[in-house]
């Protein structure tokens, strides 16, 4: 894959929810705010805009849109059916996507009933079955465990139930044909991808990677940063991949000195780290003994849900989340208005924001 598809521009339903997504977090949306963030025209993102604002979802203005919520002559819409959400975490990049779903969800007259599980939960199927006898259900978006050895009893269960279900940041078949269910994720991949090609723009040819023992988002995480280290030519003995523990077991700081000893021993310039708590305590341990941020070692953090605040502020991929929220709404809402259409699956972009952890090579003496 090259920089210019990676960089392509995303598809109209992508840029739409982007634009809702960022709506919902903002207050307003600017079309110059758009077309540097989506790469596209200003005439693209006002043909969106447009488009949304005859869907009802929105309301122009000079330079770009607000909410129609609470404008004059706007009817809201009661809830006239209910909708289950549950998902791994309620803490921690999942209210990002919740809060999606909640905006989409009102804007298709549903209601939305939260839980919450574990990603330590060997089964998710109790809590689900609890949830769709108590609150009669239209519909599910869940976020399962699809690596435990409950996954494929899930997914059987969910086609015996005949409730449309849609799956948020996984994916699943249905034994024994693989007919897929319908999911809407980021693409991680991508995302990783699209970090190390940064970093191989600057000069580095030595790229490590660390990622969360616990979140199933790092094997697609793992996946793109070992397709782009192909893609850029770079040998095994010039990257390293660490596996850190839960941040909060007393070995995570040990962990981390030995991911930056590593480093340092290898020549490795750049790391990629999943989530922003391993990527501070990175920069914090490399700066406790003295390098610098970027100019002895340039650093990812991957999630971008405080990275901006560390000092130096953070280079990282944000994960479309409340779009993911909105599409996974909209997609079951759909299934609901047509129970024969095609299984959707859709993957949304990420987006890389480069900050001050990131530099050039600066040769070492």
């Amino acid at each position: 894959m090259t920089t210019e598809e990676m960089q392509r521009a995303p598809l109209a339903a992508e840029r739409r929810a982007h634009l809702l997504a960022s709506l919902e977090r903002d207050g307003v949306v600017r079309v110059a705010d758009l077309t540097e963030e989506l790469g596209v025209t200003a005439v693209t993102v006002r043909r969106d805009i447009a488009q949304l604002e005859r869907e009802g979802l929105l309301a122009r203005v000079h330079g770009g849109a607000v909410p129609v919520d609470g404008k004059e002559g706007t009817p809201e819409r009661t809830p006239t059916a209910t909708i289950g959400v549950l998902v791994p975490s309620l803490d921690y990049y999942w209210p990002g996507v919740v809060r999606g779903m909640e905006a989409e969800a009102r804007r298709h007259g549903l209601r939305v009933v939260l839980r919450g599980s574990s990603y330590e939960a060997a089964d998710e199927r109790p809590a689900l079955e609890r949830l769709v006898a108590a609150e009669n259900l239209r519909g599910l978006v869940l976020a399962p465990r699809t690596d435990s050895p409950h996954a494929q009893e899930l997914v059987q269960w969910l086609a015996r139930t005949q409730v449309p279900s849609v799956l948020v940041e996984r994916e699943a078949a249905l034994a024994p044909h693989r007919e897929a269910l319908e999911s809407v994720v980021s693409d991680h991949a991508l995302g990783a991808l699209m970090a190390v090609h940064h970093l191989a723009d600057l000069g580095h040819r030595r790229v490590g990677l660390v990622i969360s023992r616990q979140s199933p988002t790092s094997r697609k995480i793992a996946a793109g940063w070992r397709a782009a280290c192909a893609d850029l030519g770079l040998s095994s003995e010039e990257h390293f991949e660490r596996l850190a523990p839960d941040r909060h077991r007393p070995e995570f700081a040990q962990a981390i000195a030995e991911v930056v000893d590593t480093a340092v021993a290898s020549g490795t310039t750049a790391l990629l780290a999943h989530s922003d708590p391993e990527a501070f305590a990175i920069v914090q341990n490399a700066q406790d003994r003295g390098l610098s941020v970027p100019g002895d070692l340039s650093v990812v953090a991957y999630d971008d849900e405080v990275a901006g605040l560390f000092s130096p502020a953070l280079t990282a991929v944000r994960p479309p989340r409340a779009a993911v929220g909105h599409a996974a709404v909209d997609l079951l809402a759909k299934r609901l208005a047509d129970p024969s259409r095609p299984v959707h699956r859709i993957a949304i972009s990420p987006k890389l924001v480069v900050r001050e952890s990131t530099g050039p090579v600066v040769p070492r003496g």
